[in-house]
């Protein structure tokens, strides 16, 4: 199963080089809370993204979605099944942590809403359409939490994902 989107039971993780902004200290404290406007995306659906996590604001509490490009395909709901490409950019490094375009292979999320990866991405793609890139921001209690997975445990996870077909 992928670092990016298994279960908390998954045990492995992908570690690749960073493509994003350099790491920031992670004892430091922030007056405000980013949201999903300050983190930066660039390149368009269909191919890997750039994200770029700011230095400004603290990591947010809750989870955040933003859609990137609006899909106009099938929509995602309880129940259905989401092929997507996705890169993971964790928020205390910065670092990428995984990506599907790595594998040059879609990962499919079945049953989306109760499907055998993190809650976030069961919140999360719910309501994405075929075609769309959205933006994840995902706090550590709907990610891999404190056991961490292979991430650095209460991690906040940053995701973009191109949804390629909704089943």
């Amino acid at each position: 199963m992928l670092a990016g989107c298994g279960s908390d039971d998954d045990s492995s993780a992908a570690a690749t080089t960073s493509r994003a902004s350099a790491a920031a200290s992670t004892t430091k404290t922030f007056d405000t809370v980013c949201t999903a406007d300050d983190v930066v995306v660039d390149g368009e659906p269909d191919s890997r993204p750039e994200i770029t996590i700011p230095d400004t604001c603290g990591p947010p509490t809750q989870l955040l979605t933003k859609d990137l490009t609006a899909g106009t395909g099938a929509e995602v709901v309880a129940g259905t099944d989401a092929t997507v490409q996705y890169q993971l950019v964790t928020w205390s490094d910065k670092a990428e942590k995984d990506a599907s375009w790595d594998r040059n292979t879609p990962f499919t999320v079945e049953q989306v809403g109760q499907a055998p990866v993190i809650d976030g991405w069961n919140e999360g793609l719910i309501g994405m359409k075929e075609g769309g890139r959205r933006l994840l921001v995902v706090p550590p209690e709907l990610g891999y939490g404190k056991g961490g997975n292979g991430i650095k445990p209460n991690e906040t996870l940053v995701f973009v994902i191109d949804a390629v077909a909704v089943n």
